[in-house]
């Protein structure tokens, strides 16, 4: 299989947002959620697992030139059975990818959705 494209949910500056449903994805290495053209200092991502057993969510580290703090490694966050994870913001100098993206891989099948904060509010 392939990473799932996870699209942005938008913020909304002195407003609001009706609660996204989010995007499944599948578990195992190479699979998983990508967050195309990320803005990573200024996403958050909200990773559900309702998969019937616990399991991690790993931010993977990026790659040099970009992510030049790649070698302090990936992002492992655990999320149990029917709960809830809130990731980030996190820092582009170690998690973007040379294509300008955030990867999310699985360890069980979870519903990500990525937020972007805006910046001037």
């Amino acid at each position: 299989m392939a990473r799932t494209a996870v699209a942005y949910s938008n913020l909304v500056p002195n407003g609001n947002l009706a609660d996204p449903s989010g995007t499944a994805v599948t578990s195992g290495a190479g699979n998983g959620g990508q967050v195309a053209a990320a803005f990573p200092e200024l996403t958050l991502l909200r990773v559900s697992n309702a998969s019937g057993g616990s399991g991690t969510a790993t931010v993977l580290a990026g790659s040099l030139p970009l992510a030049i703090a790649s070698g302090q490694g990936n992002l492992a966050v655990t999320v149990a059975n029917g709960a809830t994870q809130w990731i980030g913001p996190v820092e582009s100098g170690r998690f973007l990818q040379n294509d300008g993206s955030l990867i999310v891989e699985t360890s069980v099948a979870m519903t990500i959705t990525a937020f972007k904060v805006p910046r001037n509010t």
